[in-house]
């Protein structure tokens, strides 16, 4: 689910962008933006946001200038931007906003490129984001309770919102900068409505340096009452083909306050196991033009996905189900993944210019993009062979238990009996692997709802392993609560209680360290080569021919594979590339098939099964019809022969 953002809203239809040399005056001269009555106003003159998405940790740092000057060569006037917790406090009071958490630098480079940045510091975001970009450590507190008033949370809260605010505080457009807006919390309706947590989240935002005039709320509309704030303007979440009904129940709700959509969802994202959304552009584009037409602001979700490297896609639960995101946030949205403006952006390029009367400036040039050769994995080793020192443990421990926030973790017992019977993982989260003497028994997915596994063990004293990888937290609903990733309970064989367990942290953060020979490996498996790029330029590595695991460039972790799809390809972006040679490293947890990896010139995000049917679906009518035509003829064919046959019998 899609949780909220912000965009403005004014009365005027005439005031559409704002002028790029006031963005570019110097940072000591300041600037106000106010409600007044039912408009905002930008020093004092009534002003119509134009907003789409971008989240800079989903975009490589070299590329934050691109995809910024592609907003405004769509018309764009603001983007709007989550601040993700998890990324910048790894661990408790240890902060990090340098290289490509500089989110303060993002913002000034929005700046310069003519535009106001609307802020989301969260400390909740959702954005199909881990955890909702809460540190997994928070975790470790069992009686932390996440987005409410509990006092560890609202203490952990308030540390980051006020470091946080030394960062970007000064941003503010009173100070000079392009930051108009900042949210409280995020689409806190759909959650819960205790007030008096929302009031202290407010309070926390003021007092690390953001000024009132500029907070808001943002919920679905139809949960506008329990998740905003009297005081502050409230703004509404909704897709394609709801912005009629979305806007009447706001102006009931809040007559005579400023008319603003926080996210307008022109796309979706995609799940492991699923199929690639795709929307119809055409239908957003005339309900864009008429938000526009009506005066109000709008707030493209997304303007430009993006990628979510490494371990960071989210996933969806309401606690009897599980949907892992894919590494993928391509969303469908005008400006594609990798940067390619997509038929979307042009569709509402014009929209937006028909609207404002304002042509906004020549897009940038495309990125260059290559195909390196294939590469051979020449190089393996087996997991086994590459384990940590284990933490001794009576119960399986969680990975936040063991000081772990990601990747996978590794949980070793002996069995002393041989004995046949089910083997029950306590809640599993989120996808296991079970081995007997290192031999696969079998594997237990969140996703289809699997914690027991029949086991038939013949032997004493087999050694029992159980790899587990979080394969993302949920990030949206009361499920973050529960999120401890890997085995949180007890295992139980033939009903008896399982003890003594090493347990093997596994985070994946150093696969350096990793030793490889050119011997055969079997099971789960590091796989490393080296190839050669002499001009770096956007890619895409096709991961057809391996298993679930993960992929590093040059010790940039890229991201997932899964082969159930729909995902295929993996985003190479060209400032992870080196001139030269360039290491690439897989985990696969069923071995890299022939070992070789291809590259292709444009991305695969949907599975050949679900491309087909797609494409299909145009020609349903069609074909239901031949079908019953056929279905028809041959019950008229049936019915004949038999008439005919008891003519033959009546004649005889």
């Amino acid at each position: 689910m899609r949780i909220g953002a912000f965009a403005i809203a004014v009365l005027s239809i005439f005031s559409v962008a704002f002028p790029r040399s006031i963005h570019c005056e110097n940072l000591s001269r300041g600037h106000s933006f106010q409600v007044n009555g039912d408009h905002f106003e930008l020093d004092g003159k009534p002003f119509q946001i134009i907003s789409g998405s971008i989240h800079y940790a989903r975009v490589p740092r070299a590329y934050w200038r691109d995809r910024l000057r592609k907003a405004r060569a769509m018309g764009l006037n603001t983007i709007e931007t989550y601040v993700f917790w998890n990324e910048h406090e790894i661990s408790p009071g240890q902060f990090d906003f340098s290289g490509q958490n500089d989110v303060a630098e993002f913002i000034r480079e929005a700046q310069q490129e003519g535009l106001f940045v609307i802020l989301r510091p969260g400390p909740y975001v959702c954005a199909e984001w881990e955890l909702g970009g809460f540190p997994a450590w928070l975790l470790r507190n069992t009686e932390m309770v996440l987005r409410s008033s509990s006092p560890s949370y609202v203490a952990a809260a308030g540390s980051w919102l006020k470091r946080l605010g030394q960062e970007l505080a000064s941003l503010q457009i009173g100070n000079g900068g392009p930051i108009i807006a900042v949210q409280v919390e995020n689409e806190y309706g759909s959650f819960g409505s205790d007030r008096d947590y929302l009031e202290k989240l407010r309070s926390l935002i003021l007092k690390a340096g953001f000024d009132r005039s500029m907070l808001y709320t943002a919920d679905a509309p139809s949960s506008l009452d329990r998740g905003s704030l009297p005081e502050l303007p409230a703004a509404i979440d909704f897709g394609g083909g709801d912005a009629k009904s979305a806007f009447d129940l706001l102006a009931k709700a809040r007559p005579a306050g400023p008319k603003m959509c926080a996210e307008y969802w022109d796309g979706w994202y995609d799940r492991w196991g699923e199929k690639h959304h795709v929307t119809d552009a055409k239908q957003e584009a005339a309900e864009l033009q008429w938000m526009l037409e009506k005066g109000y602001s709008v707030n493209l979700y997304m303007f430009h996905g993006g990628t979510s490297f490494g371990w960071m896609n989210g996933a969806n639960s309401n606690g009897n189900d599980y949907h892992p995101d894919t590494t993928s946030y391509d969303y469908d949205a005008p400006v594609s993944e990798s940067g390619e403006l997509t038929p979307k952006f042009f569709l509402f390029r014009e929209v937006i210019t028909r609207v404002t009367g304002k042509t906004p400036p020549s897009p940038p040039s495309p990125l260059p993009v290559e195909v390196p050769a294939p590469v051979h994995l020449t190089q393996a080793a087996p997991l086994w062979e590459s384990l940590p020192k284990p933490i001794v443990s009576y119960q399986p421990l969680t990975m936040e238990a063991a000081g772990q926030n990601y990747g996978y973790i590794l949980y070793r017992t002996s069995i002393p009996h041989a004995l046949k019977g089910d083997l029950k993982l306590g809640e599993l989260q989120s996808y296991a692997q079970v081995y007997l003497n290192g031999v696969l028994a079998g594997n237990l997915d969140r996703r289809l709802n699997q914690s027991v596994l029949p086991l038939d063990i013949h032997q004493d004293n087999t050694r029992l392993d159980v790899l587990v990888e979080n394969t993302g937290r949920v990030n949206y609903g009361h499920q973050i609560q529960h999120e401890q990733a890997g085995i949180g309970r007890q295992v139980t064989l033939d009903g008896k209680m399982l003890t003594g367990w090493s347990v093997y942290p596994l985070p994946m953060q150093d696969v350096d360290a990793v030793s490889y020979t050119s011997a055969e490996c079997i099971g789960p498996c590091f796989y490393r080569a080296t190839f050669q790029v002499s001009h770096p330029a956007d890619t895409f590595l096709d991961t057809r021919g391996l298993v679930k695991g993960e992929v590093w460039l040059n010790g940039h972790p890229l991201g997932r594979f899964w082969n159930i799809g729909p995902q295929i390809t993996l985003y190479v972006p060209s400032p992870l590339l080196k001139n030269g040679g360039n290491e690439i490293v897989v985990f696969d947890l069923e071995g890299a098939g022939d070992r070789q990896l291809s590259f292709l010139a444009h991305p695969l995000l949907d599975s050949p099964l679900h491309t087909f049917e797609r494409r299909l679906r145009p020609f349903r009518t069609l074909m239901a019809v031949f079908a019953l035509t056929l279905c028809a003829l041959v019950v008229c064919i049936a019915a004949i022969t038999m008439l005919r046959k008891n003519h033959a019998i009546f004649r005889n």
